[in-house]
């Protein structure tokens, strides 16, 4: 027994050195910050209240995660709210999506869409799956899909090898096509055997000579890959318009550095826009080098906002005859998303897809090239209402990037810049990426692309027609300022074809 007491004395003297210690290795440390706050003279609040000052750094970063879980409503969040972002999670788990008693949404604010039901919808209707469309039937290797809801360009690099990996399986499951992003072809988009379209951004990574330009041997390796069906030239990005991609050097590992032809560690800016191509003439020719040389279906993103750009290239395709056309558009939203873009951009430049969606199916129309081109829509489309309001805006097809990040588990911790994403979607640190388990999360991409086909299609339903492809603009109705909507029809009428494509 005196021995226990002993041992117990003795462990309670050495946790009493220990808190002595710890408590005074706290007051050294709190004296040496002291001195260093009172002496620095970058920021006047540490230099005016030492130490004291530091907290408000801490709080001003806590205060993200505070309001995420325990001040802000449902629908107050931004970029992507809560009621948003659980309709991702449930639809990417695959489980039951109803609601009880009503729904949180208002529906008084201006801009704010709804659907107009049909009095007697089909009862035929459930099971019509959307019908196949073909994509660029002047080149040696059409593509056709019947998927509706795609995922965007997520560059590996922005985006960590397991969530490359689980989206490749994933839209190898559902039967959509998955966008690389602008940081090349890696063996993990390859991996689960989906349908990719690779995308060229300005910096060409993965089919670039060294000093820049294409390099037609990578080009056609590229191509010759079964699964990679179209190539996506990027001329600009939602988040970014004007700008190039920025994957900061903390993300540009040895791996990532050999696919884009980089250096290791250093910061990979892109030019703000293709060399080649400084005018619509110049655009059309890179589209048919590409298409050329690869035999494959060519597009290209951009955000509208110069006026009289789509006119200015449906001109030059009449002149050159519709064969010159870009097979497809992608038309992305200022209020897209990114890993990494300046503020002032994020905030304040290019058009936002509520706009510019109808008027690029409008001056396609007008120059009777809407069924040549294809149009895809990008940006914030992540839930039901966001995706069939897209369709009836004239879209054929809907992409998302970070519809398909919340699939994958993203909490939205604005960290995706920092190599610190503690979902590990956005990071290179291996300990972060542990958690994200490749095989569960491609069961999520593939339930939420099935889930979003499978919502979508009711809201069509509801419509009275069959499929998403056939919603118009009469079945959509927007609030305005007065707080009576008004039909889509009337604020984008439908436009007459003026113009004969050759």
């Amino acid at each position: 027994m005196s021995q226990i007491s002993s041992t117990v004395l003795a462990l309670l003297e050495i946790l009493s050195y220990a808190f002595i210690f710890a408590i005074g290795a706290g007051i050294l440390w709190l004296i040496v910050i002291y001195i260093r706050d009172k002496t620095q003279t970058a920021s006047t609040l540490r230099r005016n209240y030492p130490v004291i000052a530091r907290f408000r750094y801490l709080f001003e970063h806590l205060g993200e995660f505070f309001r995420q879980y325990f001040f802000a409503l449902d629908r107050e969040e931004m970029p992507f709210n809560r009621a948003e972002r659980s309709w991702v999670y449930r639809a990417a788990k695959n489980v039951d999506s109803t609601v009880a008693f009503g729904s949180t949404r208002d529906l008084k604010p201006a801009g704010t869409v709804y659907f107009a039901n049909a009095p007697f919808p089909d009862l035929e209707h459930g099971t019509t799956p959307p019908a196949p469309v073909t994509i660029g039937p002047y080149a040696r290797t059409p593509y056709t899909t019947s998927s509706i809801f795609n995922i965007s360009g997520m560059s590996y690099g922005a985006i960590s090898v397991p969530a490359v990996r689980a989206l490749s399986r994933g839209a190898q499951k559902a039967g959509i096509w998955l966008n690389t992003g602008e940081g090349g072809l890696s063996p993990y988009h390859l991996e689960g055997g989906c349908d990719i379209v690779f995308q060229i951004g300005t910096g060409k990574f993965g089919v670039r000579k060294p000093e820049g330009g294409f390099d037609e041997d990578k080009l056609r390796a590229v191509a010759a890959h079964e699964t990679v069906r179209m190539f996506e030239l990027k001329l600009s990005q939602g988040a970014k318009p004007g700008k190039g991609g920025i994957l900061p050097g903390a993300k540009v590992t040895e791996e990532i550095a050999a696919i884009r032809g980089l250096t290791p560690g250093e910061d990979a800016i892109s030019p703000n826009r293709h060399p080649e191509a400084s005018n619509v003439g110049e655009l059309l020719d890179m589209i048919a080098y590409v298409r050329e040389v690869t035999g494959k279906p060519v597009g290209f993103k951009a955000v509208l906002g110069a006026h009289g750009f789509l006119d200015g290239l449906c001109q030059e395709i009449l002149s050159r005859g519709e064969a010159s056309a870009p097979d497809f558009i992608t038309i992305d939203s200022a209020d897209g998303g990114t890993g990494a873009a300046p503020m002032s951009l994020i905030d304040n430049m290019g058009m936002p897809l509520r706009e510019s969606l109808p008027k690029a199916v409008d001056v396609l129309t007008r120059y009777g090239l809407r069924q040549r081109i294809k149009v895809c829509a990008s940006g914030k489309l992540i839930n039901p209402s966001e995706v069939a309001w897209a369709f009836c805006a004239g879209a054929d097809f809907v992409n998302s990037a970070r519809g398909f990040m919340f699939a994958l588990g993203c909490i939205q911790a604005l960290q995706c810049n920092k190599n610190t994403c503690p979902t590990g979607i956005t990071t290179h640190n291996p300990k972060l990426q542990f958690g994200l388990d490749p095989a569960d999360k491609a069961e999520r991409v593939a339930s939420y692309a099935k889930n979003m086909l499978k919502e979508v299609t009711v809201l069509a339903h509801s419509c009275g027609v069959t499929e998403p492809r056939l919603l118009r603009r009469y079945h959509a109705r927007i609030v305005q300022d007065s707080g009576r909507s008004v039909s889509m029809a009337e604020l984008y009428p439908e436009q007459a074809q003026q113009h004969a494509a050759q």
